[in-house]
């Protein structure tokens, strides 16, 4: 009966001291900046966005280059290209197998797929067709992609990313029970 007593004792006096233990504690920094050159804060233009992504609207990575990313440009084009590449390398697998199907249902035998059954020509055609439009979609997308990344990247550009707020995970071990305790710790230093 003694041990248990010890023990119940024992526990919440380990709670009580885990719940006493984790304190809270504000700590106020406060820093002097000297500078030789004053430059002026960038103006905040909310319409930026919205033009960059008139401007990529207009002329794809054009866009980009407002928001000075020239490195996305060739991006932004060899997706587009390779989008229209293959629509244009379809569209004339299409029309040849077209061809020669409506040859054969004319009579004629002396197409260059003289070994391909007309069926599988119909499934050539299918399949032509089905690539066609996945390279229109693949082109579209770049293009809708290349609008968006604008204004992302031009409401970015503006965003305030100084050393005065910074958010830092946290983690502790509690060396009573061993369990890790999670948390977040928010820094703002005052000027």
């Amino acid at each position: 009966m003694k041990s248990r007593l010890f023990y119940i004792f024992l526990c919440i006096g380990c709670t009580l001291y885990a719940q006493t233990s984790d304190t809270l504690t504000v700590k106020e920094e406060r820093a002097l900046v000297i500078s030789d050159t004053i430059t002026p804060k960038q103006q905040y233009d909310p319409l930026a966005p919205s033009r960059a992504a008139f401007y990529s609207a207009v002329l794809p990575g054009l866009g980009q280059a407002y928001n000075k990313k020239y490195w996305k440009i060739p991006i932004v084009y060899a997706g587009i290209g390779t989008g229209i590449y293959f629509y244009l390398q379809n569209t004339d697998d299409y029309n040849r197998f077209r061809d020669a199907y409506k040859r054969r249902l004319a009579g004629f035998e002396d197409d260059e797929f003289q070994g391909i059954s007309t069926d599988r020509l119909i499934d050539a055609q299918r399949t032509a067709s089905r690539n066609r439009d996945v390279s229109i979609i693949v082109s579209l997308a770049f293009y809708i992609l290349n609008i968006v990344d604008a204004n992302v990247d031009a409401h970015l550009r503006q965003f305030n990313v100084n050393d005065d707020l910074s958010l830092q995970p946290n983690l502790n071990v509690d060396p009573v029970n061993a369990q890790t305790n999670y948390g977040l710790s928010l820094t703002l230093n005052l000027q």
